[in-house]
């Protein structure tokens, strides 16, 4: 990500400090949880790839700051709210915050940052990114129902999958972009052209977190590893699995996936099946192939030193291991 943050590191440093200016409240627990989970850390993605694609497209004004913010606001209210449903003890290494403060303070903090969201869109005072934002924000909530719907359903397609993590995770990385594009008066074939780059690489990111959920360290991802699978999340390494498998390994699945809690050995018996039909390989595969597809995308506009920081920042994704 070295050249996006040589580009915005700056106005990154900005964001931050308009977060914590936008979270000020007379009541004290709504800064304090607020403040927690900004500087427990995280990617900044989301408000880069806004910053990024106003640039690409010709914005330099004061705008592109608050909004940036704003993007940031909306994804941490989901994970706030995220936490409480998946009954999260993590979160980017540290306790989470509905384990230090309660799932009621953490949805009400999530509530808060959603509706201060909008004042902040409303002030911005642009229609089309209030559209934008706005219809986003009810595609997550969409997603998040259709993602309960589908828990322990080892029956999901890919295609059913693919369509959570559309709704749930990649719908606010490509409204970021297409934020971006509005912002720098982008046509309408160039904003289109950003939002769906945004979803290719917001779908990528989702597939890389599953593939880490099930190989890489607790330390390494921040939050439990295995925590999806008993959470009762089909995620597509095992959905591929699951394709492959035989009827009496798919048993064997089912069960572990039915228990409120299972041991270490049965998720490394999971763990065992999804390596053995290439359930990892397959994912970080489509992932790659989402990236290049995206990368596609951005050949309407010219070579410049944003697009490949965009391009970077999209190869990254694939790379990451946390």
């Amino acid at each position: 990500m070295q050249s996006a943050l040589a580009l915005i590191g700056e106005d990154l440093k900005l964001v931050e400090l308009q977060f914590r200016k936008d979270l000020k409240s007379e009541v004290p627990l709504i800064s304090k949880v607020g403040e927690y989970v900004l500087s427990s850390g995280g990617k900044r993605i989301r408000p880069a790839l806004l910053l990024l694609s106003a640039r690409l497209c010709g914005y330099t004004g004061p705008r592109s700051v608050p909004l940036a913010s704003v993007i940031e606001f909306i994804h941490t209210a989901t994970l706030l709210h995220d936490d409480v449903v998946d009954n999260a003890h993590l979160r980017r290494g540290n306790a989470s915050a509905n384990t230090l403060w309660g799932n009621e303070a953490s949805v009400l903090v999530g509530d808060f940052l959603f509706s201060k969201s909008f004042s902040l869109m409303v002030a911005d005072g642009d229609l089309n990114i209030l559209r934008i934002l706005s219809g986003a924000t009810t595609i997550i909530a969409e997603g998040e129902v259709l993602q309960l719907i589908c828990t322990s359903d080892l029956e999901i397609t890919e295609a059913r999958y693919v369509e959570v993590i559309e709704s749930k995770t990649a719908i606010l990385i490509s409204a970021a972009c297409r934020a971006g594009a509005i912002l720098g008066g982008a046509t309408p074939e160039q904003e289109e052209a950003l939002g769906r780059f945004g979803m290719n690489l917001g779908i990528a990111f989702q597939l890389m977190d599953d593939t880490l959920d099930y190989i890489a360290s607790e330390e390494q991802f921040g939050k439990s590893i295995g925590h999806d699978l008993e959470e009762g999340k089909i995620t597509l390494p095992l959905i591929r699995t699951l394709s492959l498998c035989s009827a009496e390994e798919r048993a064997d699945i089912a069960a572990i996936v039915d228990k409120e809690l299972f041991d270490l050995d049965e998720f490394a018996r999971v763990l065992g099946y999804v390596q053995r039909y290439g359930g990892i390989e397959y994912t970080i595969d489509a992932a790659r192939q989402l990236i290049n597809q995206g990368k596609e995308h951005l050949a309407c506009f010219p070579q410049s030193p944003v697009k490949e920081a965009l391009i970077e920042l999209a190869n990254y994704t694939v790379s990451r291991t946390k």
